[in-house]
Order: C-alpha cells, then structure tokens, then sequence
C-alpha cells in the first residue's frame, strides 16, 4: 500500500475521495488491526451524496424523463439537495430543495448560493403532511415539469456506491478488506459498497451505523430508544427506505448524538479531518467493533460529510454545552456559574391553551403585560412559544388570521432546561436564543393560570438573568 509525499497518513487515492489512516484514535483504543477512513467530504459538494445525485440525474436523463429546464424536487436532510443543487446549477434545472428545520443554516445558504430555492418543514414523522416529504409531493403535483428523484426509492442511489465508492475502496486497499462501517442514511452507500464487497471480499463484515432513536437497525429490538435525539443529521429515519438492502449487514450498532458528536471533533482535532457529525457516528462504532480484527486486517469507515455544514452547531462549543454535550465549556467561569436555576425563585409564567385565538392571545399578553407565552396542550406537553410579534408578522404575511387558533403562529423552536441545571448553562443558552424553558415536576397551580394546562410540569420563562439578584455583591457594579 503505498503513501504520497502530500500527508503522512494519505493513502494511494485511486478515485474521487481519498482513503486515510487514522492513527491516534486507533491506537487509543486499542486496535491491533489497520484503521482506514474513506473521506468522502473530499467530493465537489462535501459529501457522499454527490455521488449518487449526478447519478440520478444523469440516469433520469438517458431515460428521457427529465430535460433542461425541467424542475427538480428533492426532500432530504441537506447533502443530497447540495449534490443536486451542483448538478442542477451545471445542466440547467431548476432545483427545489424540501428541508427540515432542524437542518443547519449553513446547509440553507449553500443551497441558496447555487441558486436552490429551499422549502422548509416542521421535524415531522415522514408520513405526516407537513413532512418535507409530503410537502415535496404536493409541489410536485402543483408545478409543472417537475420530478422528484427520490433518493429512498431510486436504485441509482445504492449503484453509485455498486460502481464507484466500492471499487475505490477495493482498488485502495489492493483487494483486501475486512470490515466496512458506515451510517444509514437513505441506505444507498451501505447497500452498494456492501454487495460489491460480499462479491468480491465474502469474509468482509459490513457493520451498519444507526443512531438512537431511528427504526432502521436489526433486530428490532434495538430500536427501543423512542424519545432519544436525533441530533446527528443526515442518517436515522422513522421508516425503512426502500433503497435500502439491510440482508448484506452482519451487524448493526446503534450510535448516539453524545458520543458521534466528542468523536467527531477529535477526527478533526488529533487525525486532521474536518469531518461532520455522522462521521463521528461511524468512526465512534468502528473503535467497538474493529476489536474484534487482528493484526494485519483491514477496517474501512465511511466519513460521509464534511464539518463545513456544522459551523454552528457541534463544531461550537457553546451549541455543545447547550445541548448537553459538553461540561464546563467555559473555562473561567464567573462564580455564579454552578448555582442552581432553582436559586432564581422564578415564578411561572401564562400560559396558553392551544385553541385560544391569535386576537384573543394579544389581548391577554397586552392585558397581564406579558412579552411572549408558552403554549401548552391539555396533556402538559409544551407546543411552542408566541409572542405578539411573530402573530402579527404571520397575519401580516397573509399565513395566519386574527380568528385562526394560535397554535398555526407558534415558534416550536425553544430551548428547555431543569431546575437543577446550573446557571452556566442556562448562559450558554441566552447567548443564542431569547429565551429558554425552565421545567421542574411539581405541580403548581397559580390562580392566573389556567390549571387545565398544568400537568406534570411547570414551566417558568427566563429572558433576562440577573446573578447579583442571588448572591448581592459587596460593592454595586454597573452591568
């Protein structure tokens, strides 16, 4: 196996994306055989999806069933809109990417820089009608000459990754490979470098990456995980994707935000890959099961994107600590920073019944000299956030009525944090949002709410935090 006189750790790079040895995090662990990572962000669009949206559309093409100036409709979770978006903006399509909203921004403005127009959705099971899913089949039937290539269902996807990924992979390690671990996402790079792999190396172990929280993994018992996050974008689903083939995995192993997110940033930080989330996801499984190789054999991880897309989110250590990833983020820490939440004797605040109208809603936050209000449905659960503003910018954008029930105009985008969180991190969060969620158990029932609405929880609203309020210091200080 050969090495160039670019990067120590570069192997022989036969096509499109090179193969690497990952040394650091491989003897960390313990591995006695050769740990290889296929960096697939090195391709046009920054990641893996590159491969299989040229394909698609160029299949479509010989197929006739697409033209230039025909209009392309895509739901996905980012980097295939990106692929195809690249594709669209060289051959002349005009190209509408269906996107979650949980997806980063910086997914957003790379579509949009290639000319992408971008739809966003509520982070929905598929089979609901606001899901990008849905909401891409809609589009399709309501504009003309528009295809929607479908990357779950098409078999160019998983033949990409047959004829090329595979045979790169192959042709890098001369022939000889023993384990592949890879996510899945659509299931197409999975499925395609596995059966290659079971033709030409049979003794190949394909492991499969699913994270916590997605019913992809086999057995099912594995997929007990309901209420976990799913923060590591671009693999899990809550459905089987037809693309995917899941009789070529010997095994599957489930992954989690936490520790796809702490490997991730070590990929980049001790080996020098700036990869993204789901790379972590990949490489934290591959250190488990490439235990069982010996010396002299080989595993192959598929690094599917690139950090570039995540900037903002694990990338940041701030983004970390607010989620949960990371302790102690901040190394000098002011000393009101492990006080307890609970310090701040936060009353609750009003809250709203998610059938109240949006006139109705005004009034009451005017009326009680409230800036904003959770909603929260009969069973407890929190829907979202209103505020007077964003009712009226929706009623003036013409998406909501003063009659329409408040519910239609909510923010669901919030951050939440306990009672026995610590200021430090309810900081963290502040410094991106406006405001956060501080839920407890007890059960409170304050005559100016509405005790319909509290169940097992009750919440209290925090927009501006004033540590001197807890422990008053000796001498006044101007903030």
């Amino acid at each position: 196996m050969h090495k160039t006189n670019i990067l120590p750790n570069i192997l022989k790079k036969v096509g499109r994306t090179p193969l690497v040895r990952i040394n650091k995090i491989g003897k960390a662990y313990g591995l006695k055989c050769e740990l290889l990572a296929k960096c697939e962000y090195f391709n046009a669009g920054g990641s893996v999806k590159d491969r299989i949206a040229l394909r698609m559309v160029e299949d479509a093409e010989r197929a006739g069933i697409i033209k230039p100036g025909d209009t392309l409709i895509e739901p996905t979770s980012g980097n295939t809109g990106i692929g195809l978006a690249l594709v669209a903006a060289v051959k002349g399509y005009r190209c509408i990417i269906v996107l979650p909203e949980k997806m980063s921004m910086e997914k957003v403005d790379i579509l949009r820089a290639l000319g992408s127009e971008i739809v966003r959705t509520p982070a929905s099971n598929f089979d609901s009608p606001e899901s990008n899913v849905s909401v891409a089949q809609r589009l399709r039937y309501e504009i003309p000459n528009s295809h929607i290539l479908d990357q779950y269902r098409n078999p160019g996807n998983p033949m990409a990754h047959y004829d090329t990924t595979a045979e790169e992979i192959l042709e890098q390690c001369e022939g000889k490979v023993h384990m592949v671990v890879g996510g899945a996402g659509t299931g197409g790079t999975i499925t395609g470098i596995g059966r290659k792999l079971k033709e030409k190396c049979p003794e190949c172990k394909i492991v499969g990456v699913d994270p916590e929280g997605s019913i992809v993994a086999l057995p099912s018992e594995l997929n007990t995980a309901e209420d976990a996050t799913m923060e590591v974008e671009g693999i899990g689903h809550d459905f089987i994707p037809t693309v995917l083939d899941r009789s070529v995995v010997d095994l599957w192993c489930k992954s989690n935000d936490a520790d796809s997110f702490l490997m991730a940033r070590r990929l980049i930080r001790e080996e020098g890959l700036l990869c993204g989330g789901s790379s972590g996801s990949a490489m934290s499984i591959a250190v488990k099961a490439a235990r069982t190789l010996t010396e002299g054999q080989r595993c192959v991880v598929i690094l599917p994107d690139s950090v570039r897309n995540y900037m903002s989110k694990f990338l940041n250590d701030r983004w970390m600590g607010k989620n949960g990833f990371l302790k102690n983020v901040q190394e000098h820490k002011p000393w009101w920073w492990n006080v307890k939440v609970q310090k701040l004797n936060l009353s609750a605040p009003l809250l709203l019944v998610p059938e109240v109208n949006c006139q109705k809603a005004i009034e009451i936050l005017k009326e009680k000299g409230y800036a904003q209000a959770p909603v929260v449905a009969e069973s407890g659960h929190i829907l979202g956030m209103v505020t007077p503003s964003n009712i009226l910018s929706s009623v003036l954008a013409g998406n909501a009525q003063f009659s329409d029930p408040v519910i239609k105009v909510i923010n669901d985008q919030f951050s939440k944090i306990s009672l026995d969180d610590n200021l430090g991190n309810l900081s963290n969060i502040l410094e991106n949002d406006h405001f956060a969620i501080v839920v407890h158990d007890q059960m409170q029932s304050p005559a100016t709410l509405c005790s319909s609405c509290m169940r097992d929880f009750s919440p209290s609203l925090s927009r501006v935090m004033d540590p001197l309020a807890i422990h008053p210091s000796p001498k006044p200080h101007a903030w």
